[in-house]
């Protein structure tokens, strides 16, 4: 991949957008950029962490493996989010697995390159630190919903999060594209495919939502919202 378009990238990063041209072109120097196709691994449990990773293009799912070899999926990464963002907080070893759901763009960057480069440059620590911050209340939140609310409540809850991450408004409606597989959804909520699909068609005939393969819509937000409570 040419370094024009690896720069490019880069500079359309949030955290990296108020950097000047010489900071940028170090970026550029210590950081490297990878096309991955669908279901290909980043890394691995077990590995030493190295490196921290921001998603351009694409998706990622963090993942761990029970002793069956079920998958349970953590948490979903989106375009312009970083993962593995615990080899910046000094963990030695990853303790999950970080694999594509579709054809992504990768930028990573050595922990010890990025922790001299901000030392360098003091504010992207604090940007930094607020979007690791806002990925463990992501993950407190979800370990709430597990606990207090029932499988249905856990389904509704993941897709008003998600809605608030990756949707788009639209006349009063809230489009989400693209859309996941319901057994994804049935890892993410600890809830069966077969649980999954019965409430997203019963929200549907609700008109309540509706949803494809690619993508779904909530009709009524409002509505959706009642039924946690």
């Amino acid at each position: 991949m040419a370094e024009k378009t690896k720069l490019w990238y880069l500079e359309n990063f949030n955290l990296f957008k108020d950097l000047n041209e010489e900071n940028m072109m170090t970026l550029n120097q210590i950081s490297s950029l990878k096309e991955l196709a669908k279901d290909q691994p980043i890394y691995f449990a077990a590995e030493a962490s190295k490196a921290i990773f921001f998603l351009k293009t694409g998706r990622v799912k963090i993942v761990k493996y029970s002793n069956d070899g079920k998958e349970n999926i953590l948490t979903l990464i989106n375009p312009g989010e970083i993962f593995g963002e615990m080899a910046y907080l000094e963990e030695e070893q990853r303790t999950d697995f970080a694999v594509t759901l579709e054809p992504s763009i990768i930028c990573a960057i050595n922990k010890n390159d990025l922790a001299e480069f901000i030392n360098k440059n003091p504010s992207l620590n604090l940007k930094l630190t607020k979007l690791i911050g806002l990925k463990l209340r992501s993950y407190s939140e979800r370990i709430e919903d597990l606990v207090f609310k029932d499988a249905n409540q856990r389904i509704i809850s993941f897709i008003l999060r998600l809605s608030q991450k990756s949707g788009k408004e639209l006349g009063g409606q809230i489009f989400i594209k693209p859309f996941l597989k319901h057994q994804d959804i049935g890892e993410i909520t600890a809830c069966s495919r077969q649980t999954v699909n019965y409430l997203l068609t019963d929200l549907r005939d609700k008109g309540i939502i509706n949803f494809d393969r690619n993508k779904l819509v909530i009709l009524n937000p409002t509505e959706l919202k009642k039924l946690l409570f």
